[in-house]
């Protein structure tokens, strides 16, 4: 019988054999990579646990179809929905640009409070990719999903806001701006910060890493992102005392050379780490940032081993998590079961590693890395790999559920 997964008074999950997890299909190749993803995730549990756990997907509606349906893009009950039974899986969802609606995946992080966007990176060959050695990037990204301009805070040009705030800007700020300005607040705050930096140093210690990087633009923006610098480091060594070393301490007693149990704290400027991790990604593990940096660096590193289509991503809170497919919803080829469920399917990978069954979340990755090599591959891969079959979604996901059983 299902249950519901619960959060002990120390902010341990416990999971039940049989979980509730909510699921939004999506919008566009969203009902094309879902039902594989799904029946990928599903047979992994089989698989590993000798049918002793099976997961109840529950549905809930979001987007473009819940639009057409209700009137409504994200209704208030999938938000309770979501919020009660903790973990939902998300596939991509329409959002308009412009005027009208803000971003329905901004929308869930804040509301649900999913402060910690987490974007791991690696390479699975043989998928094409323009870096040399594209094996050498191997990173996850923390990213500060909650603050910084994604806050929403900004105002029209010309509009009354605007006019209102400029005027107390150039009168009691002596902030000497065109009167035409459309302006936007850019809040980042010590709690909000730490929180995140404590959640990416957790991560280093517990995956064996042995960095995070803190990726900040404070030489220009001293008292936002210089105090995502600062924060940062006052949280990871006040949190975990001598095990987080600084990278001045590495070179000077350690001889540069990271010990056993210890995790190195440093911080780098943003454009010299876009740099970085082109010349020297083996440089770097974890990567801390806010909101904005997060959400370039976390899509330029998908390029780096091949693209969005195998990137996965979870938005993870104090009390919900939600694993969602990191790409959009590419509507030319919504409906022609030709998309690629690779980063539906290795987001619910890192769902399963949350409901603590890492075994059947390893399982995955392994499936579909042997299924990429196998070279029957969608189409946004066949055509840039040399001898390869293109094969639909559909299929593609079913040849990774078999590697799947074949290599439980």
């Amino acid at each position: 019988m299902s249950a519901h997964i619960s959060i002990d008074s120390d902010g341990t999950w416990l999971v039940p054999d049989n979980p509730k997890i909510a699921f939004i299909q999506g919008d566009g190749i969203g009902t094309d990579i879902w039902p594989g993803a799904r029946m990928v995730l599903d047979t992994a549990v089989a698989a590993v646990f000798s049918n002793q756990k099976k997961i109840d997907w529950v549905p809930v509606a979001a987007g473009a179809d819940s639009f057409e349906r209700t009137g409504k893009w994200l209704p208030e009950e999938t938000l309770e929905t979501m919020r009660s039974l903790k973990v939902a899986m998300k596939g991509p969802l329409a959002t308009p640009v412009g005027d009208g609606i803000r971003s329905l995946n901004v929308q869930i992080r804040r509301t649900l409070d999913l402060y910690a966007c987490i974007r791991p990176v690696r390479y699975y060959p043989p998928v094409p990719s323009p870096m040399k050695h594209p094996e050498q990037v191997d990173m996850v990204v923390f990213r500060e999903n909650t603050e910084d301009v994604y806050a929403g805070i900004e105002w029209a040009s010309g509009s009354r806001e605007s006019r209102q705030l400029l005027g107390l800007l150039k009168t009691h700020l002596d902030c000497d701006l065109p009167g035409s300005c459309a302006l936007g607040v850019k809040p980042m705050s010590p709690e909000k910060t730490k929180r995140l930096v404590k959640k990416a140093c957790e991560y280093a210690f517990e995956n064996n890493r042995k960095s995070v990087t803190l990726m900040h633009k404070g030489n220009i923006m001293k008292f936002t992102e210089g105090g995502f610098r600062r924060w940062g480091y006052e949280t990871a060594l006040e949190s975990f005392g001598d095990r987080m070393i600084t990278e001045d301490l590495l070179y000077e007693k350690y001889e540069g050379i990271v010990p056993d149990g210890h995790v190195v704290i440093r911080d780098r400027i943003a454009d010299m780490v876009f740099a970085d991790v082109l010349l020297k990604p083996e440089q770097y593990d974890i990567i801390a940032c806010p909101n904005l940096n997060g959400d370039y660096i976390s899509d330029a590193l998908a390029a780096q081993v091949g693209g969005l289509g195998i990137a996965p991503g979870a938005n993870i809170g104090q009390a919900c998590a939600v694993f969602e497919a990191t790409h959009g919803t590419a509507p030319d080829i919504a409906g022609k079961d030709m998309a690629n469920p690779c980063s539906m399917i290795l987001s619910g990978a890192m769902m399963l590693d949350h409901l603590g069954w890492h075994t059947a979340g390893d399982a995955v990755r392994k499936a579909v890395a042997r299924a990429l090599a196998g070279g029957r591959v969608t189409p946004d891969l066949a055509g840039r790999l040399t001898g390869a079959k293109e094969v639909s979604c559909t299929r593609f996901s079913h040849i990774i559920g078999e590697k799947l059983v074949a290599g439980s």
